[in-house]
């Protein structure tokens, strides 16, 4: 069961739009956010080039960082948004429900650093796994996930459409390391 609260004091809001405690030291002008229903229309904005096929509208991304158990992050270079990760608790489950990063940007870390930041969170909660799926024709992606220690537990074919052909989804799992600390 999810805990009521984290297990430390320097987390992510799970709503609000204070700025998430993670910065890469390599990179210093990139950094983390977490998102807020007022960053809607800025994430259907970035969602939207990433996956043109299923673009998330203002109203639907509104909705999800509205929900309980919502985490948003947005990574930023200097003021412009690069991308973001949305990721959902339920129980000691949680689940990636998408990751996008701007073409222009993919390939300079900002995916792994989304991820860290919402692996971080998900241990401060007590999350045991945390899932995604993937399309099973995106290497990188799979790439990405792999390097963060995700392992394929399942398969969905015919998941996603693009124009007329499916694309099966994998089905990833990543077991989350307990911090070892009890409140």
């Amino acid at each position: 069961m999810m805990s009521a609260s984290p297990d430390t004091d320097d987390t992510v809001p799970i709503a609000g739009c204070d700025p998430a405690p993670v910065s890469p030291e390599s990179r210093p002008t990139l950094g983390l956010r977490s998102a807020c229903a007022a960053d809607a229309a800025v994430l259907a904005a970035l969602h939207a080039p990433c996956f043109p096929e299923d673009p998330w509208s203002t109203a639907a991304m509104a909705t999800l960082l509205e929900s309980p158990g919502m985490l948003g992050l947005i990574a930023t270079d200097t003021d412009y948004p690069q991308g973001f990760i949305l990721c959902r608790l339920a129980a000691d489950e949680g689940e990636v429900l998408t990751l996008a990063v701007l073409p222009a940007a993919r390939r300079q870390g900002i995916g792994a650093l989304l991820l860290g930041g919402a692996l971080a969170w998900v241990r401060r909660y007590r999350v045991a796994t945390l899932f995604l799926e993937v399309a099973e024709d995106n290497e990188a992606a799979q790439a990405l996930y792999q390097a963060a220690g995700f392992v394929a537990v399942g398969r969905r074919p015919r998941y996603y459409q693009r124009g007329t052909v499916s694309v099966a989804a994998l089905v990833l799992a990543l077991p989350v390391p307990d911090l070892g600390s009890d409140p």
